[in-house]
């Protein structure tokens, strides 16, 4: 069973996070990257299939909480997780996934079955949104928890 949580960093080993501007639109538990603009955005195909796990935040020290988005130009607070981290990732929308399978960047700022041997992390739940409806689609907002799952980090 899937429980909601209100928070992106649900373990913690250790606790690096920075601040960078938006590049566009983010949600708390998109997988990014940093551009070559120095600002952040979503993990996406003309990214290198490797990748520093780095994640936004929930931006707590405004209110807000997860499915509240951050817009291009505001401080992104992201948190880079060591190995054993427990993040609440965002899952593809249309995905079937079970406890232990390999996740990799699905070229948008979320995360997918692993296809190549770049995994970011590993499922700690199961969650099967192979028959969505199309209100977990990414391009909806809020987001919501409908498509949340929690990975530890490789």
């Amino acid at each position: 069973m899937n429980i909601a949580h209100n928070t992106i960093k649900l373990k913690k080993y250790s606790d690096v996070i920075e601040e960078h501007k938006a590049g566009g639109t983010i949600y708390p538990g998109m997988l990014l990257i940093l551009s070559a603009a120095d600002t952040v955005v979503a993990h996406n195909d003309d990214a290198p299939a490797n990748c520093l796990p780095m994640f936004a935040l929930e931006d707590e020290l405004q209110g807000k909480g997860i499915d509240d988005a951050y817009a291009s130009g505001d401080q992104v607070q992201c948190w880079i997780p060591y190995r054993g981290d427990v993040v609440y990732a965002i899952l593809e929308n249309g995905a079937d996934i079970e406890v232990g399978e390999y996740l990799e960047s699905n070229g948008s700022g979320y995360l997918q079955a692993c296809t190549s041997a770049q995994a970011v992390g590993v499922s700690l739940e199961d969650l099967d949104l192979s028959g969505s409806t199309g209100e977990e689609d990414s391009s909806e907002a809020p987001l919501g928890t409908a498509r949340r799952i929690k990975v530890r980090i490789l």
